[in-house]
């Protein structure tokens, strides 16, 4: 219990006295004028008060990764709400913070566009690819899994609802409407009041934990990850299995850490701020939120488990972090609070994967200089939205596999190109480049060794993500040296 607490602090702490010193770096304005004053529209450049605005980026970016990702992370026991309290606060809230940082400065553009301004056309090329490439995969796993949350509620068994196609094609038609109407048809009028939502049924979820959760973990814990050998089959010395931390643990908790997926959304509502002010409490208080989140659930994998981590795992090789999260909320809440939190859980991937699909439009569309036009939006709606009804017949877990690499690699891609606006402006780059750095490292580690990548012996990893996180070092210290050296 007392670990759950520490980790609660940090993240607050973080956003209260680490926050301001990431703000200060960034060169905010409040007297600038912001892109929805100078682009408004109607469609995509709309003003939203700073507390739908929030809301909104909370929802966007929340979808079922803090969820799914700690469920699959607690496997590894205690340390995993170490990584994400420490993911959060050193990368992740710094990562969603410029991503929405530099779209406001940049008229609302998409990473994309915005990588070609401080890189060059190559580098702009690949943010191009990995951008769409993600949201995509974000977009089909936001179908799939809601999908199959909704039509495994048990009151829905022997009717159509019972059925994961209905819940696929309803879905779908969402996200079609989602994708083409102007953002304050539907996004900034139902957001808030999903965002509440959520934030009551989680603190719901957590309080029922803590109050009657058999495995409650404990400091001594995380003491006992780096002591013992990892053989007992308890969460005390997590992972029995021996998966390797490094780099695994990493990547299987993404969203609630880090995700490249949030900066595809910072330009969202980049577009909608009023004020560059508020960019500290929707960008960085949205990630924060999103790591308490990531620790409720990674709490729920933990601590819910009266058989401890074989019950766990055997729960999910039976029906994967879906069945895990209609067992806890059962468990915990009862009936009407079961259901109410699985429709919650439910709401979360949802609204995530419309503005992932929203994201993809703007930023192709972006990309190609195509006007936003009604008729346009609609011919690249159409067929986005029906490849991805193709792909929900794939396996979820290889879409998954993909989703995780595509997201380390776009969150490592947006912290470097902080770092070369926080070099342009001459301020402390180090707060961008240092997480930029250990994001690389873990990324080339996991393509080195994973069947996806060049499939490496695991023993690897390690070395290689060393030695590239010190090549990268030495690079930006030689890079600062110069740069201080001409100032001179």
């Amino acid at each position: 219990m007392l670990l759950f607490f520490i980790s609660l602090a940090i993240l607050f702490l973080g956003y209260k006295l680490y926050g301001p010193f990431v703000e200060k770096q960034a060169g905010i304005d409040p007297t600038a004028i912001t892109p929805q004053e100078r682009l408004r529209d109607g469609v995509d450049y709309v003003p939203i008060s700073p507390a739908r605005a929030f809301l909104i980026q909370f929802l966007n970016v929340a979808g079922v990764g803090p969820i799914f990702g700690p469920i699959l992370g607690a496997l590894y026991g205690p340390i995993a709400l170490v990584w994400i309290v420490l993911g959060n606060v050193i990368g992740g809230a710094v990562h969603d913070y410029f991503s929405g940082v530099m779209s406001l400065k940049e008229d609302g553009k998409s990473l994309p566009e915005i990588a070609g301004h401080y890189y060059n056309v190559v580098f702009k090329g690949c943010m191009l690819v990995f951008t769409a490439m993600l949201l995509f995969f974000v977009g089909v796993v936001f179908i799939m899994s809601p999908a199959g949350l909704l039509s495994n509620l048990s009151f829905f068994e022997g009717t159509i609802l019972g059925g994961n196609t209905f819940w696929v094609l309803v879905i779908l038609g969402y996200y079609f409407l989602a994708t083409l109407l102007p953002i304050d048809k539907i996004i900034t009028k139902l957001y808030p009041a999903f965002g509440l939502l959520m934030i009551v049924m989680t603190t719901l979820v957590a309080v029922a934990l803590l109050l009657e959760a058999p495995h409650l973990p404990q400091v001594s814990g995380i003491f006992d990850f780096f002591l013992h050998n990892h053989q007992e089959h308890d969460f005390l010395t997590p992972n029995p299995d021996g998966l390797p931390v490094w780099p695994l643990l990493f990547v299987t908790i993404t969203c609630g850490a880090i995700s490249g997926f949030h900066s595809t959304q910072s330009p969202m509502i980049a577009r909608c701020l009023t004020n560059e002010k508020y960019a500290r409490p929707v960008f960085y208080g949205a990630m924060t939120c999103e790591g308490i989140v990531a620790c409720v659930w990674a709490l729920a994998g933990i601590a819910a488990f009266p058989g401890g981590y074989a019950e766990l795992k055997a729960m999910l090789d039976q029906g994967g972090p879906g069945l895990v999260v209609n067992h806890v909320a059962t468990s915990y809440l009862g009936v009407f609070g079961g259901v109410m939190a699985i429709l919650a859980v439910a709401v979360f991937p949802i609204t995530s994967g419309d503005t992932a699909f929203r994201s993809l439009r703007l930023t192709i569309m972006d990309a190609f200089k195509i006007s936003q036009t009604t008729l346009n939006r609609l011919a690249l709606a159409v067929p986005l939205l029906g490849v991805a009804y193709l792909m929900t017949f794939l396996d979820f877990s290889l879409i998954w596999r993909y989703f995780a690499f595509s997201n380390m690699l776009l969150s490592t891609s947006v912290l470097w190109l902080a770092t070369k606006y926080l070099f342009d402006r001459g301020t402390f780059h180090w707060i961008a480049s240092i997480p930029a750095v250990i994001g690389t490292a873990i990324t080339v580690a996991y393509i080195a060794t994973a069947g996806i990548g060049l499939n490496l012996p695991m023993e690897y990893s390690k070395p290689i993500g060393i030695a590239v996180a010190v090549v990268c070092l030495i690079g930006l210290v030689f890079k600062n040296n110069r740069r201080t050296a001409e100032t001179v």
